[in-house]
């Protein structure tokens, strides 16, 4: 039983992001040159791609324990997915990949399901689809989130061949955000496969998990207990409207195969708990046979990963030159106890070869798994703020930064403190932090001023709280480490030094997306605090710049105070205001002196 509902906006005469009030730019503060916002939630301003889809949870839907397996779950997330993919292409489209996902709530029988998608981005060939899974407690009205996903669709012809797709334009303030981080999640996932490669080649891996008191030698399982091998073959029911097996099913078998290799580790029901991403070599289509096979790669403490590999054959041959690599996952399940705990689980004993490379790369992921639920879910006002770096995490840590930055860029409370030769200081004041926006003008190109704000050895030249700034590390072309010593702040406390790592971000060539410069201490064993500074951190800054026409370009500065300068910054706004509009006049004219690339 199922209820989808399409909220359809034609695109023609559709109005433009000014129209609607909203910066292209993906920042929309609530003012700006006296212009007023005008954003929300009418249905005009509905994305014409949202297509939400309703379920009720039958037994036929469950396992044994009475809850919704997750397999028919991604099942109900790739059609409405898909529906909203071609909402967009005006085509078909095939599912290319899902991202990470964890289920934060188990569903039972004679609950609602709501899932809702729609299209967060459009690139060449390729959109991101948003997906958010809501389930309701019929009996009392209570909703809760289970899971937020995003899957990558790719549109096809009918002659099989990709489409170049229409940009999609944002029509609110979180349209436009999610149309910003659209950009740096399909960074996270061209990095993903590179980072892992990297991180089992380059470290020195050590199973230091279970503890030292931990007797190794007991509970060895061997890992061909846990090997589960399947078959399926494609049916009618089984493919979408253009022959090819769903992504969605696919996924369900994978699921249900890796959950019998989980159980089958210490003999108990396995829970799914983590997701890593699913990626789709290539289609397979009605008619094929599809061989799944699982196995436990790796046993932690509490939570073992499992790694599943589809292929497809056609029938009469299937030798293994034949073979095509449907996708591969893992997943991260628990063994919960009557109290709802999980369980302590054995060791597992792998395979020589392979197994052994398994083992390793399981714990690799695991490393990186760890890092970027740490690094994504920092709260803004715990100290210490700085996260260690390390180029297994770098690329999380870089989403982080730039996600903070486009986050606090997005605000709409921000009121205007003071305006001074054109500049303008704004403040902003929520959860018990303050943040400052400073904008102007200056007759300087976009690209040239991203570049020379961007390179923080030059900011001694217009900063005088700047005293020393040096390059520690440049991590890649969009992401490099500072060292950095500054003005004390105040008479009698030591000057301050930080470590700060910049991520800058260039827009999309078919796109009108700001330049982004973001900035956030990290933690770095080549620099350790000094005993004649005072170790400061930076909670989130950075420069969002945008071109306005051929001569001007504005230039946009957000800083959120830390808990340590925070006391001091509230005691003196009006001093904070007159320093301020003095520092960025200098800016200004840093710019236009250096305004030739």
């Amino acid at each position: 039983m199922s209820v989808i509902f399409i909220r359809m906006s034609s695109h023609p005469g559709a109005p433009t992001p000014m129209e609607n009030g909203v910066d292209p730019a993906g920042v929309t503060p609530n003012t700006r040159d006296g212009e007023t916002e005008v954003l929300g939630e009418a249905e005009d301003c509905r994305n014409p791609t949202e297509v939400e889809m309703t379920q009720l949870v039958m037994p036929c839907h469950a396992n044994h324990l009475g809850e919704l397996s997750t397999g028919q779950m991604l099942k109900w997330m790739d059609v409405t997915a898909c529906l909203s993919a071609e909402r967009h292409a005006g085509l078909l489209c095939v599912t290319a990949s899902m991202d990470d996902f964890q289920v934060e709530e188990a569903i039972k029988v004679g609950q609602a399901v709501y899932i809702k998608a729609q299209v967060n981005r459009a690139f060449n060939t390729s959109m991101e689809v948003g997906i958010d899974v809501r389930v309701e407690d019929l009996s009392t009205g209570n909703q809760k989130l289970v899971c937020m996903a995003h899957s990558t669709f790719v549109a096809r012809s009918l002659s099989g061949e990709k489409v170049q797709l229409q940009a999609l334009i944002p029509r609110t303030s979180e349209e436009s955000l999610q149309h910003t981080l659209a950009a740096e999640r399909r960074r996270m996932r061209l990095a993903h496969a590179d980072t892992i490669l990297e991180l089992v080649h380059s470290c020195p891996f050590q199973d230091v998990t279970l503890g030292p008191n931990v007797d190794y030698g007991k509970e060895l399982v061997p890992a061909a207990r846990t090997r589960v091998h399947s078959v399926e073959l494609v049916l009618p029911p089984h493919a979408n409207h253009q022959g090819n097996t769903f992504g969605g099913q696919i996924m369900a078998w994978m699921e249900a195969v890796a959950t019998i290799s989980a159980s089958r580790l210490c003999r108990a029901h396995a829970t799914l708990r983590d997701i890593d991403m699913f990626q789709f070599r290539g289609p397979s289509q009605v008619g094929d046979r599809l061989t799944l096979k699982s196995i436990v790669n790796n046993a932690f403490r509490k939570s073992m990963e499992v790694g599943v590999c589809v292929e497809a054959y056609r029938q009469g041959d299937c030798s293994p030159a034949s073979l095509r690599h449907i996708n591969s996952a893992f997943m991260t399940f628990v063994v919960l106890d009557d109290n709802g705990d999980a369980r302590t689980l054995p060791r597992i004993k792998p395979y020589a070869g392979d197994g052994e490379r398994r083992y390793r790369e399981a714990i690799a992921r695991k490393k990186i798994r760890l890092d970027r639920k740490y690094i994504l879910s920092c709260k803004q006002n715990e100290v210490p703020l700085s996260v260690p770096w390390d180029p297994s995490n770098q690329v999380y840590l870089s989403f982080n930064n730039v996600l903070a930055l486009t986050l606090l860029a997005s605000r709409g409370a921000w009121e205007l403190v003071s305006v001074q030769n054109g500049i303008k200081l704004y403040s902003c004041e929520e959860g018990g932090l303050l943040s400052f926006r400073i904008e102007m003008r200056a007759c300087v190109s976009a690209e040239q001023a991203f570049l020379l704000l961007s390179d923080l050895q030059h900011r001694a030249a217009w900063d005088k709280h700047y005293q020393k700034c040096s390059l520690i590390q440049a991590a890649d072309e969009d992401d490099a480490i500072y060292s950095v010593e500054s003005l004390a702040i105040r008479k009698g406390l030591r000057p301050q030094d930080f470590v700060v790592l910049m991520s800058r971000r260039q827009p999309c060539q078919t796109s009108r997306d700001p330049y982004v410069i973001a900035f956030r201490s990290v933690t770095l064993p080549a620099a350790p605090p000094s005993p004649n500074f005072t170790r400061s951190e930076v909670l989130c800054a950075g420069f969002i710049v945008q071109q306005l026409n051929s001569s001007e370009t504005r230039i946009s500065y957000y800083n959120q105070a830390t808990p340590a300068v925070l006391p001091y910054i509230s005691k003196d706004i009006a001093g904070l205001s007159v320093e301020s509009h003095a520092l960025f006049l200098a800016c200004k004219t840093f710019l236009e002196n250096n305004s030739k690339l």
